[in-house]
């Protein structure tokens, strides 16, 4: 056992090693360090509250701990990249449902029960709020994973008065938490199941709201709001690191969102409160000209040509795994003296960052690793980009057609370059399911087939 001060000092540690965890986390060059600041941060977290004078029962904790983490691993270990975002996902529901657990276990706790007047009332405050918090980000977070995994429609599901709706239940959960904080005893449970139940709905009922096309802000909008279910769980058990911890994943998480509703040219609000992003267009503007197809060996003759070449890589990229191949397309152009950069648009994949972190897989160097506002101002200087598995961040309606879904979209550029090849499987449209006027310009040529085995090909007449 450690005494209180002991302890405090070890979650102060922790909470260093936590904050520079994000801090490592914001570039990729860093990011295994983060990862090693995360990992001994929590590691020093778990030991220090184990080892507390208030802690009981060690051995069930000490399995709980081997059985988790071995699932942890198993799990992890199985999970293709392309399943990543899924994973992020139903990992946020986790968070959301330990917070409702605790929140309905501080509740009943007999020490709580001895706190009386101003103290009870902050307590019974915590409790309502965190559960409330909890349940939406669990379900939400269900929901994602269902979406992201295809098992739910991507598909915004929008009903008339949904704004209304959501605004009277969370009228009605307040109505409730005022009952609840004058309840006396545990007589309060029924107030908070009622509660736990319309927010449980309202977590769905968000995420439904929320269209394909909006998919990584909501899971990077989820990742802050178990954050926050943490640092409200931390109040409930009065640990201050969980506090921290939880405010530091909550706030990070709410600028990335802010972020990426930038790049999107998203309301942050909007796509919190559902709605946007909804897979149908009602875009009445015709698409003219013909889709034209090219091949491998044609590909290579246009790469011998060009000096200046531009690779975005997107979700089928990744599907393919064809960053391995990639990769070593890269060195053979680069061993010739050619330039060749890769655009990276912030929402690219399903999940923020995933692009370049598959690239960083495969040993991309860095520095050829570009953002979109970095590529698209040089984009005439471009002779030749190949978009690998890349749809809806190319698409000239984000700029073009006011009755598309991502209208007002930043997307890059890439029709404004001298050439642009696209590797798909086939037309088929992209998680917006819009169709992409790029694929109908003259000076694009669609090469169909399986990226890693296009990519392959390459490599061998290249």
């Amino acid at each position: 056992m450690i005494s209180t001060g002991l302890q405090t000092a070890a979650y102060l540690v922790a909470a260093i090693l936590f904050i520079l965890s994000l801090g490592g986390l914001s570039s990729q060059e860093s990011a295994k360090r983060g990862v090693l600041y995360g990992m001994t941060g929590m590691f020093i977290a778990i030991a220090s509250t184990m080892l507390g004078d208030n802690v009981h029962g060690h051995i069930y904790l000490l399995i709980a701990i081997a059985i988790a983490s071995i699932i942890g691993i198993v799990v992890a270990r199985k999970v293709q990249m392309t399943a990543m975002p899924q994973l992020v996902a139903i990992l946020h529901s986790f968070v959301g449902l330990a917070a409702v657990l605790v929140g309905f276990g501080s509740y009943i706790d007999p020490h709580a029960q001895e706190l009386a007047g101003g103290e009870r009332l902050i307590h019974l405050i915590e409790i309502f709020v965190g559960v409330f918090i909890g349940a939406v980000t669990f379900t939400g977070s269900v929901v994602a994973w269902g979406k992201l995994d295809g098992k739910i429609t991507g598909k915004a599901l929008q009903y008339k008065g949904r704004h209304l709706v959501n605004i009277i239940l969370v009228i009605i959960s307040i109505i409730l938490g005022v009952m609840f904080a004058q309840a006396a005893g545990t007589s309060g449970m029924t107030y908070l199941l009622i509660m736990t139940g319309i927010a449980l709905f309202i977590g769905v009922m968000l995420v439904m709201a929320i269209g394909g096309a909006d998919m990584p802000v909501v899971v990077s909008m989820l990742n802050s709001y178990s954050g926050w279910a943490a640092s409200a769980a931390g109040f409930m058990l009065g640990n201050d690191l969980l506090i921290v911890t939880g405010a530091l994943v909550g706030s990070s998480g709410a600028i990335l969102s802010i972020i990426m509703c930038e790049a999107m040219n998203r309301s942050f609000l909007s796509v919190i409160f559902g709605g946007f992003g909804n897979t149908s267009s009602s875009s009445s503007q015709k698409i003219e000209g013909e889709v034209t197809a090219t091949s491998h060996s044609e590909l290579a003759d246009m790469l011998h040509q060009a000096q200046n070449i531009l690779i975005v890589p997107g979700y089928g990229m990744a599907v393919a795994k064809a960053q391995y191949p990639i990769h070593e397309l890269v060195k053979k152009l680069q061993n010739d003296g050619k330039k060749v950069t890769f655009g990276i648009h912030p929402v690219a994949g399903r999940l923020p960052g995933h692009m370049n972190v598959l690239l960083a897989e495969a040993n991309v160097p860095y520095d050829i690793v570009l953002e979109m506002d970095e590529v698209n101002p040089e984009m005439e200087d471009i002779d030749l980009v190949m978009v690998i598995g890349a749809n809806d961040i190319v698409n000239p309606a984000a700029l073009e057609d006011e009755g598309s879904p991502i209208y007002g979209m930043p997307v890059i550029e890439v029709w404004r370059a001298k050439k642009v090849i696209v590797m798909k499987r086939s037309m088929a449209t992209g998680y917006a399911g819009i169709q992409n006027p790029l694929f109908f310009k003259e000076n694009t040529d669609m090469l169909y087939g399986d990226a890693k085995q296009s990519v392959d090909e390459l490599n061998k007449l290249y």
